[in-house]
């Protein structure tokens, strides 16, 4: 049957739409993956652990299905009341979607992390579950194939019937349009959820926070990207600026948690936080298409991962 003239059962394929979310231990790629569908830059990436936190969803428009990316934070043994807060997260999101992918790096033995999840993976029942071996452009065949059989292994133990087990390079763009011709058929018929066109609904000032942040995040060695949040205080249009020429004033402040930090952030004579605002700026310009004034400053909001009232000032 030539791509020309589709078959009959093709043309009559009922259209479909719902939700999928990735789960999966802290830096396993599924913010990665995310970006990889949606073809653009949607969830924050980082090769530090637990850098999500905010469910964001990437949407994949196709012909005859639309499907929606939510992306959780990595599921983990709490040990901070944010900690708690995030698991939550998690849960609640499993039991609303459509399908789970559960996503486990190729160059890593599974581990207590990936059992963890996967136990309570296997108490969601109705939810299909697909399992994703990420990152395979690290490994040969021969370990590949070995965590392909640990993960069906797992599955058995647990009592899970993995829909699919599909190895993935989101980073070699390997089998990417594969995972999203296996996750299709497993969502509901449905009109569209969303315009065409629309790549996330994610507010866009929180979308423009989490690209400050994970520029914050670059290069700081230690233990700071968990005690790094941004707030996006304003986005407004400069006034009086030629027609055809706009630039938009962002305001936003970036928040640690002890005031020694603010050194590390802010760089010798202010370096460091010069580099975050070029590199943010370019990549806030490129989601919003248009120019951008960013005015960036550092905040201590001590202990704030501990506390309430700052974690409900800072959105969690």
């Amino acid at each position: 049957m030539s791509a020309r003239n589709p078959s009959p059962e093709a043309a009559t394929a009922p259209h479909r739409a719902g939700f999928a979310c990735f789960v999966g231990r802290p830096n396993a790629g599924k913010s990665t993956l995310t970006n990889a569908l949606v073809g653009t830059k949607v969830a924050i990436t980082s090769n530090r652990p637990q850098t999500t936190r905010h469910t964001v969803r990437g949407i994949v428009h196709r012909p005859d299905a639309q499907l929606v990316l939510v992306d959780t934070p990595g599921l983990h043994k709490p040990r901070t009341l944010l900690g708690e807060r995030l698991n939550d997260v998690v849960r609640a999101t499993w039991a609303e979607v459509d399908v789970i992918g559960f996503c486990v790096p190729a160059d890593q033995k599974l581990g207590p992390g990936d059992k963890y999840i996967a136990k309570e993976l296997a108490e969601v029942r109705k939810t299909p579950k697909v399992a994703i071996v990420t990152k395979t452009d690290l490994v040969d065949s021969k370990q590949l194939a070995e965590q392909l059989i640990a993960l069906d292994q797992l599955g058995r133990e647990l009592g899970i019937e993995w829909a699919e087990i599909i190895p993935v390079s989101a980073v070699g763009d390997k089998q990417v349009s594969l995972l999203a011709d296996l996750l299709v058929p497993l969502l509901p018929e449905s009109p569209p959820l969303y315009p065409e066109g629309d790549l996330t609904d994610e507010p866009e000032q929180v979308m423009v926070a989490e690209l400050i942040r994970e520029a914050a995040l670059e290069g700081v060695r230690d233990e700071l990207p968990h005690s790094i949040a941004v707030m996006v205080e304003e986005m407004i249009p400069r006034e009086g600026r030629p027609e055809g020429k706009p630039l938009l004033d962002i305001h936003a402040n970036i928040y640690i948690e002890r005031p020694s930090q603010k050194g590390i952030v802010i760089g010798p004579k202010g370096a460091r936080l010069k580099e975050v605002g070029t590199k943010s700026r370019r990549h806030i310009e490129a989601l919003l298409g248009t120019p951008v004034f960013l005015d960036l400053h550092v905040k201590v909001a001590k202990d704030w991962q501990r506390d309430p009232k700052q974690l409900r000032k800072l959105g969690f």
